[in-house]
């Protein structure tokens, strides 16, 4: 079993770890930012003071927080992960940031002596505790067959992508193909229920059909039923279309759905709904039809 560090234990880490815990691996956390959780320490994880100390006593350092600057930070700080790696340890970043970024700090944890996958995920909380998340990788193919066995332990469909980077990319086409079918969902029910339907039933009618998806399973069902307790948080949603939006501007391409997701997003936020789950999206076009599906 493999000595692991995990950096990052918020919605999706928490349950991530869990998982490496359960399939018998050994972990080490950092108490840099806040305490380890209890969950983990009674499992037998060690707490130890900072990133650097985490990278010394492990092969393999996950990294799961929220954007490129923490991500930044956890390698790169004086005491950070950087500090402590070297020749047969193994960085996996899982967070959802920047691709650019990612191929720099690559390139510096190689200089260390050691690899480094980007692997970020898709499947939410649910995915993250029931150990079924898509896993996307970036970067060489050896460090990729090493890291497997914990990859097995997070997730069911699990794809080395190509190079540094480029799982990142991946999952940024992800996130634009959830934004869409998200705001796709929400308007069908908008309008269902505007037009005087009964949304839950338009959606049952649906699941029959060829516009059946997860997210008209899952995130139909929390529209319908304002649940809105975040799985995936709106503000992490917003900051991965952000990445997406940016790479198009360097690349030249247009997005034009991608943009007037960003824009529904944006007020949602702007009515207070950063920490809402995405479902919620439905929200701002409630907003801005003054017409809420459960009203009606």
């Amino acid at each position: 079993m493999a000595k692991i560090g995990f950096i990052g234990t918020g919605i999706m880490g928490l349950p991530m770890a869990l998982n490496l815990q359960k399939a018998g691996h050994s972990l080490f956390l950092t108490q840099h930012h806040e305490a380890a959780p209890a969950d983990l320490l009674a499992g037998g994880a060690v707490a130890l003071a900072n990133p650097k100390e985490v990278a010394q006593e492990a092969e393999f350092i996950i990294v799961m927080v929220p954007d490129t600057p923490q991500v930044d930070d956890v390698l790169f700080r004086a005491d950070g992960v950087a500090a402590g790696v070297g020749a047969g340890k193994v960085v996996i970043d899982m967070s959802s940031i920047s691709p650019t970024a990612t191929k720099a700090f690559a390139a510096r944890i190689n200089e260390k002596g050691a690899q480094y996958l980007d692997a970020p995920v898709s499947g939410g909380e649910v995915g993250a505790k029931a150990a079924t998340l898509s896993i996307m990788v970036g970067g060489d193919s050896a460090a990729f067959e090493r890291a497997l066995p914990l990859f097995q332990a997070m997730g069911k469909n699990i794809t080395l992508v190509g190079g540094n980077g480029d799982g990142q990319t991946a999952k940024v086409a992800n996130q634009i193909i959830v934004a869409l079918n998200i705001q796709a969902v929400a308007e069908a029910l908008l309008f269902a229920a505007k037009n005087g339907a009964d949304p839950a039933k338009v959606r049952e009618a649906l699941m029959g059909g060829f516009a059946s998806s997860k997210i008209l399973e899952v995130h139909g069902e929390r529209m319908i039923k304002g649940t809105f307790d975040p799985g995936f948080r709106i503000s992490l949603h917003q900051k991965d279309l952000n990445l997406a939006l940016q790479g198009a501007k360097e690349l030249n391409i247009n997005l034009p759905n991608t943009a007037n997701a960003q824009q529904v997003f944006s007020t949602c936020a702007a009515i207070g709904g950063s920490h809402w789950d995405h479902s919620a999206l439905i929200k701002g076009l409630e907003h801005m039809a003054n017409f809420s599906i459960r009203d009606n």
